[in-house]
């Protein structure tokens, strides 16, 4: 099984080479995206070598989602609980961005271990805005109780103009993924894969994991979800989380493995593909190798 990083390779070199040339004064500036979702923006000034902001650009949220001054709720206090006084939020964020954060090197504490781990949560300031309203719902099931003024179902952004949906629950929260492809082979291979993945999950014996389940249709869960967000051409995939799944460090993972879902389905999809290539590649010159040998 493969599991994806949660932090942001190259926006984690980018701090850790900043760090060591701090005294050098270099400026940069860099763009980049990654997850063809979110959006980054680095700049340092020779000026302030010690201070670097950060801006990122989130996938435009669907009408059905509850985003507060460009941000998933929950956003802000996630940030300020992750990252302390190292990081200040700018508001307004520079322009064409949800979010910019100012880092400050020289407030980073001295213990090399302690600020190798700031850094890469900083580095996986994704996980830590788009998994701010799984984070709040699931740290109060780890406490069996609903957030207050939560509402029945609630609708989280984790691409663009597309949801994940929760159900919460006091025992139980369940999380539910239209699975949407625009390649109709992407589309056959996804629901296989997840009918696949299900049943390995069902048969495998375990116990202790979230149960499971794919349909064609939506689940009972989604009947007040509107129209236009259940378009699924891959199916539903529905997680029932338990308390027992987010008890201590478990919640980071859960909320992780939640939040990148979509694209640990669709990083088997690709590969798939290319062993699809790959079969016909061979299979066409072990036809041409054979002709030629008649020949």
């Amino acid at each position: 099984m493969i599991l994806l990083q949660s932090h942001s390779r190259f926006l984690l070199q980018t701090l850790l080479n900043r760090l060591q040339n701090l005294e050098k004064g270099i400026e940069l500036d860099y763009h980049w995206v990654e997850f063809d979702d979110v959006r980054y923006h680095i700049q340092v000034s020779t000026k302030n070598p010690h201070l670097l902001l950060l801006s990122v650009s989130l996938p435009t949220p669907p009408p059905e989602t509850n985003f507060i001054g460009g941000l998933p709720f929950g956003a802000i206090e996630a940030i300020k609980a992750a990252y302390g006084v190292v990081v200040r939020i700018l508001d307004p964020p520079r322009d064409g961005f949800n979010l910019t954060l100012k880092l400050n090197f020289s407030k980073l504490p001295p213990d090399e271990e302690f600020k190798h781990a700031i850094l890469v949560k900083i580095a996986s300031v994704r996980e830590v805005v788009l998994g701010a309203p799984l984070r709040v719902i699931l740290k109060n099931l780890a406490l069996r109780r609903v957030a207050p003024n939560m509402d029945q179902l609630v609708a989280v952004v984790h691409r663009p103009n597309e949801s994940i949906f929760l159900f919460p629950q006091a025992e139980r929260v369940t999380v539910v993924f239209p699975m949407r492809f625009k390649d109709s082979v992407d589309t056959i291979l996804a629901t296989s894969f997840l009918q696949e993945f299900v049943d390995a999950r069902h048969t495998a014996g375990l116990n202790n994991a979230p149960p499971c389940l794919w349909s064609p249709s939506p689940p009972l869960e989604l009947k007040e979800a509107p129209a236009e967000a259940l378009s699924a051409n891959a199916g539903f995939v529905s997680f029932v989380i338990f308390p027992r799944h987010v008890e201590g460090k478990k919640l980071d993972r859960a909320v992780w493995h939640l939040s990148t879902f979509h694209a640990y389905v669709s990083y088997h999809v690709k590969v798939r593909v290319l062993l699809c290539n790959l079969l016909q590649w061979l299979h066409l010159s072990q036809t041409l190798s054979n002709n030629y040998a008649v020949a």
